[in-house]
């Protein structure tokens, strides 16, 4: 869910960093900034599940027959700490973060080959003013 939640907003703020509208790049820009929202959306979504992936693996591989849940969880963070549970998080990224981007530059790439609008760089809401 996290890559589905961060990725229009992080677009969003891409297009708002960049000096024209979205509407007056070419499909080329279009598409590799849809990439480098994927890949930081991805990033987001490693970091964010990782830790409960690592423990459900260890879980699954460790948990000892007739152990209880809480327990299992207890002995196991004994064992390797807080620190263990992001083993592995540079390989998560470059993983997750990798199919990200491609699923959304293939996603946003169907879009403009069909005519589609692409994904973010939206309208920036009104500005309200103070009135008496």
């Amino acid at each position: 869910m996290m890559k589905f939640a961060s990725f229009e907003t992080i677009v969003e703020m891409i297009y708002g960093y960049m000096p024209k509208k979205k509407s007056e790049y070419g499909r080329g820009t279009q598409t590799a900034v849809s990439f480098a929202g994927g890949y930081a959306a991805g990033i987001l979504c490693a970091v964010v599940s990782h830790p409960a992936d690592v423990m459900v693996s260890k879980l699954n591989a460790n948990r000892q027959p007739g152990e209880a849940f809480g327990a299992a969880m207890g002995r196991i963070y004994k064992d390797i700490g807080f620190g263990g549970l992001w083993n592995g998080l540079v390989i998560r990224i470059f993983m997750i973060g990798t199919l990200t981007s491609l699923q959304w530059g293939i996603y946003d790439s169907f879009k403009i080959f069909m005519g589609f609008p692409t994904t973010g760089g939206a309208a920036p809401p009104p500005k309200q003013t103070a009135s008496l």
